[in-house]
């Protein structure tokens, strides 16, 4: 990017409501700096911008700048056609969207063979021309008998070409087109038919549906695209076209003239065969993009909150995939993931093998001291969940429950490469019964293994630009993943290929590296790594950990370029480096006068405040902050549920209407937006994330359809 053009830093400055110099300073470092490096050990420089807002920034300089290479090509395009005069050079470069810029290149954009194209190579222009001069006097018919040919037979040919001519120099007026476009924004409507109104469906809803174009909400809009494509149903934009075409008719005719009514048909024909569909078009892709930016936004946001759910640590885990005809495989894993054994047991329909079952698994937490049960929330897992409630009942043991957790992407794990080569002595049905046992130890090291459009917590995740969908969720893993920190002695690579600098290749070397070495004893060592330069070393090193290494500071987020500051402020508080995260040096460091401080020791405020925090709390994991999941001992069914009852649960998905929640029955229960709080709130993901753990009230239930209606409790 050229930082001379201070209108695109002005523009996103603008757009941003970022201060224009933190703008042009972060856009600076992106130009070699990952965001997770930005945000975390750049904060001087961008005056403490968080993730959000430095990708925010990166991607408006990345759109405005695309548009000033589009503005680049038309000016080139309509120059070499000699037709680029002063006033569209402006007009051009003032353009602010980029249906602005191709409104202005419309006149001059090659066409396919149109009707006004036939029409100018059979000479009818300058008839064309004459019907725009609006004559006070005469006859255009005359005027069209001189334009006959034998490939103008008629009068009323040569009058419908010319009107062709002037129909096709209306619609493309970008002026109109913006005109138009901006009207039907307003006052059109999306309108909807069924295609077969006695076939029944799923968008039974939308058989004869009409929405303002202005409230449309975009759940809906990506819905009647996927019943437009399922050929259910039909589309379309409507608006009152009197008003638009009396409008254009003020700004082309002249009236009282003797061609004024030829004028308005053409004008008429111009709206409705031309201008409209056109329109129609736009507004359906502005619609669409608009409703996919925020469904890809909806999940982005929701598996950032299922990534950074809170690890249960320090518990053996019996894993268990749920299934009827094949039986329910399990896994069990060590407190520190490694598994111990696999097998299956077939408690479940059509075997109800119930005693042959309890055994096996009484067998196991008695063998391996078990803490916890986990099942997966796929197909038979009520039955499987009534099935582990009793046994955990018949057992009685003191701390033993279980969860249920979501097995969206375990079978695209399972029968991946990367599955097969971690575990290629199990089956697939085994290797997700070990996924979902993972899942509970550390979501995050489990799901980053998982292609993240599989993990499907959000909305109509099929019906975006799968492209764009790819890029904001690998961002999304990137953030988490580098918001929390990775163990560079225990990582997998591909938890590792998610730090910062850090590729796929690098991460593989990272762990030979490690196999070969037995394990990493300093950050020194990366260096080491192949292919891992200095440029990846200085993005990545300060989010990889080293436990009881040589250097107590590698165990901390504090980078290595900080090492001499931080060993400073701990000779200047009287401190020890293998002192740090005891409560004597939290006493200390919380009495430094962080402004001062930082002058003495010519560094910037908010790297001291970091540094300090890092001292104090050095294996610090912030997911641990958040409340664990819900373990239960007993199984709820929904004809067990009453108007009225309080119970807690964990949500599971948040979408544009509301959250669901999982409370222990087989379906979750639905907390509408309306129910989420006690004050307006413009998405429901201003009151919940997904993994919350949350307390409700049962407002409805509808047995016959599988459906309760909840209240968060505030």
């Amino acid at each position: 990017m050229d930082f001379k053009q201070p209108d695109i830093l002005q523009i996103v400055a603008r757009e941003t409501g970022i201060p224009r110099h933190k703008v042009e300073n972060t856009v600076k470092l992106l130009a070699d700096n990952t965001v997770p490096f930005i945000a975390r050990y750049r904060k001087e420089a961008t005056g403490e911008l968080d993730e959000t807002q430095i990708r925010r920034i990166e991607e408006l300089s990345n759109f405005y700048q695309k548009l000033e290479q589009r503005k680049a090509e038309v000016m080139r395009l309509i120059d070499e056609q000699g037709k680029l005069t002063g006033e569209l050079q402006a007009k051009i470069l003032g353009a602010t969207k980029p249906s602005e810029v191709e409104d202005l290149y419309l006149p001059y954009r090659p066409k396919r063979k149109t009707r006004a194209g036939a029409a100018r190579e059979k000479g009818l222009e300058p008839l064309a021309g004459y019907l725009l001069s609006f004559p006070q006097t005469g006859d255009p018919g005359e005027e069209a008998a001189n334009c006959l040919s034998e490939s103008v037979p008629s009068v009323e040919d040569a009058l419908q070409g010319a009107m062709d001519i002037v129909a096709e120099m209306m619609s493309d007026d970008g002026n109109v087109r913006g005109w138009v476009r901006d009207y039907t924004r307003r006052h059109g409507w999306v309108v909807t038919k069924a295609r077969n109104s006695e076939a029944d469906s799923v968008y039974r809803d939308y058989y004869d549906y009409r929405e303002p174009v202005s409230r449309i909400v975009p759940h809906r809009v990506l819905a009647v695209n996927r019943g437009e494509r399922e050929e259910a149903l039909g589309v379309s934009i409507e608006v009152e076209e009197g008003p638009v075409i009396e409008w254009m008719n003020k700004r082309f005719v002249k009236e009282n003239t003797v061609t004024a009514g030829l004028v308005k048909r053409a004008a008429a024909d111009a709206y409705k065969r031309l201008i409209a569909p056109a329109v129609e078009r736009d507004i359906r892709n502005e619609l669409t993009e608009k409703a996919e930016a925020q469904a890809i936004e909806v999940f982005s946001r929701n598996l950032r909150s299922l990534l950074l759910q809170p690890p249960v640590r320090g518990r053996v885990v019996l894993g268990i995939d749920p299934g009827l005809r094949t039986g329910c495989k399990w896994a069990v894993v060590s407190d520190t993931g490694k598994l111990l054994e696999t097998g299956v047991v077939y408690p479940t329909p059509p075997y109800k093998k119930i005693k042959e079952s309890e055994a096996v698994l009484a067998k196991l937490v008695e063998q391996y001291g078990v803490n916890s049960i986990v099942i997966g929330n796929g197909t038979a897992s009520r039955e499987t969940e009534q099935f582990v409630a009793g046994l955990i009942k018949k057992l009685d043991k003191p701390g033993l429950s279980y969860a249920i957790v979501s097995e969206a992407g375990a079978s695209v794990y399972s029968a991946s490469k990367l599955a097969a080569k971690e575990f290629p002595d199990l089956d697939v049905t085994e290797r997700g019964a070990v996924s979902i046992a993972r899942r509970i130890q550390d979501p995050l090291a489990e799901l980053v293994k998982i292609e993240p459009r599989a993990i499907g917590v959000g909305q109509y995740q099929h019906d975006v630009s799968q492209k764009r969908l790819e890029e904001k969720l690998a961002d999304v893993v990137e953030s988490a993943v580098n918001y929390v920190g990775v163990d560079l002695n225990t990582a997998s690579a591909s938890l590792l290929g998610y730090v910062a600098g850090i590729n796929a290749t690098v991460a593989g070397n990272i762990v030979r590296f490690r196999e070969e070495s037995s394990r990493f004893t300093n950050r020194r060592q990366l260096s080491k790594v192949p292919r891992l330069g200095p440029k990846t070393l200085e993005q990545c090193v300060g989010f990889l950990r080293i436990c009881d290494g040589d250097n107590p500071l590698d165990a901390t987020a504090i980078h290595p370029e900080s090492y001499d500051l931080a060993l400073k402020l701990l000779q200047l508080t009287g401190s020890e480096v293998n002192e740090i995260g005891r409560p004597a040096i939290k006493s200390k460091l919380s009495k430094v006068a962080v402004a001062e401080v930082a002058k003495q020791l010519g560094a910037g405020e908010p790297t001291l405040r970091d540094i300090i925090d890092s001292l104090a709390r050095p294996g610090r994991d912030p997911r641990e902050d958040l409340p664990k999941p819900v373990f239960r001992t007993d199984v709820l069914g929904i004809e067990d549920l009453r108007p009225g009852m309080e119970l807690t649960g964990t949500v599971r998905n948040v979408v544009d209407f509301g959250a669901f929640v999982d409370i222990g029955i087989k379906n979750d229960g639905l907390v509408h937006k309306s129910e989420l709080s006690g004050k307006y709130i413009s998405h429901p993901m201003d009151a919940v994330s997904v993994g919350d753990v949350v307390k409700v009230k049962v407002l409805s239930v509808d047995i016959e359809r599988g459906r309760v209606a909840l209240s968060k409790l505030l």
